[in-house]
């Protein structure tokens, strides 16, 4: 990590946030999951696979699935073929090629229980492996099933954050801002947010984070239909307050996110976390209006696709340097 940083800053260091002063790296990844690789367990008590499982991404959902459906049959054929195709039925034996791939697609419908009836087991190896097969199949699709639907009707923000972090014109001085919509039609109503930030600092040649409170101008919604661009003025009482260019730059900072909305159709409260990090902090610049009223004039419409789009502004002139 680079140099910490030296200037004083006028807020107390807050401790509320979980992370300890001596914590490196990222601290919320852009998933919102903690950046921490736990260490004195083994991996099968390290992770949680429902909620690994929940919190993949569709594509890679699928595609565990559908690899894993693959693997376990052609396990399970090879298994077939060592005990002798002549154990099975109805097997096409022109060539050893055709012969492994009808005990494939055999142990594909034992494994779903389909049973054609074509091939079938003869003699006890054959049918101990296939009845054996068969219930892991239940077991296994019965797992996928229940995976499925807590994928489905896990109740979810469906909220998508602008990827970096303007430092704008605000009133009579400059603000923080970054901007989230919703991209989905679920209706979020009691939306609030909580902006915190981790600064590295160098205490008498000892580099640490110290954690501090973002203030926000408007911190609830009564409802979360358009975008909402966060705002945190950079005054007096703001950790920022006299940072540069170059201090947003050479400084490691991370700013922590945390929605919490209310979900009318799930009635539940939903939550999402994001972070931005220095690089993602563009100095003088502004957002641009990614909403505007349809052809007709009776709805809005929201461009999602302009979430990250800004333009290049100047700030006011100020005096800069902290007391």
């Amino acid at each position: 990590m680079a140099k910490g940083f030296r200037k004083k800053i006028r807020q107390e260091n807050t401790d509320n946030s979980g992370f300890g002063s001596r914590a490196s790296g990222r601290f919320i990844n852009k998933n919102g999951l903690p950046n921490v690789r736990r260490r004195g367990v083994n991996v099968l008590n390290r992770l949680s696979w429902y909620h690994t499982m929940l919190n993949l991404s569709s594509f890679r959902f699928i595609t565990y699935l559908v690899t894993m459906y693959i693997l376990i049959n052609l396990v399970f054929a090879f298994i077939y073929y060592m005990i002798g195709v002549e154990h099975l039925t109805g097997i096409d034996k022109s060539n050893p090629l055709d012969e492994f791939i009808d005990v494939f697609f055999f142990s594909s419908q034992t494994f779903t229980t389909v049973g054609y009836g074509r091939i079938a087991p003869v003699g006890f190896m054959a049918s101990l492996v296939a009845t054996f097969e068969a219930f892991l199949g239940l077991l296994t699709f019965a797992i996928a099933t229940g995976l499925f639907y807590g994928r489905f009707s896990r109740p979810r923000a469906y909220l998508r954050f602008s990827d970096i972090v303007v430092i704008a014109p605000f009133q009579d001085a400059t603000a923080l801002m970054f901007r989230l919509a919703p991209y989905k039609n679920n209706a979020l109503t009691d939306a609030d947010v909580t902006l915190s930030t981790a600064i590295e600092i160098n205490e008498e040649g000892v580099v640490k984070s110290n954690f501090y409170r973002l203030e926000t101008q408007l911190s609830k919604i009564n409802t979360l239909a358009l975008n909402w661009t966060i705002v945190h003025k950079i005054d007096e009482n703001s950790p920022f307050f006299g940072f540069s260019a170059d201090d947003f730059k050479n400084t490691n900072i991370e700013i922590i996110v945390h929605v919490r909305a209310f979900d009318e159709v799930f009635s539940n409260t939903v939550v999402q976390r994001s972070s931005y990090v220095s690089r993602e902090i563009i100095y003088g610049a502004k957002f641009v209006t990614m909403y505007y009223p349809d052809k007709e004039k009776d709805s809005t419409v929201l461009d999602l696709d302009k979430i990250n789009e800004y333009q290049k502004v100047e700030l006011p002139a100020f005096d800069i340097q902290r007391s």
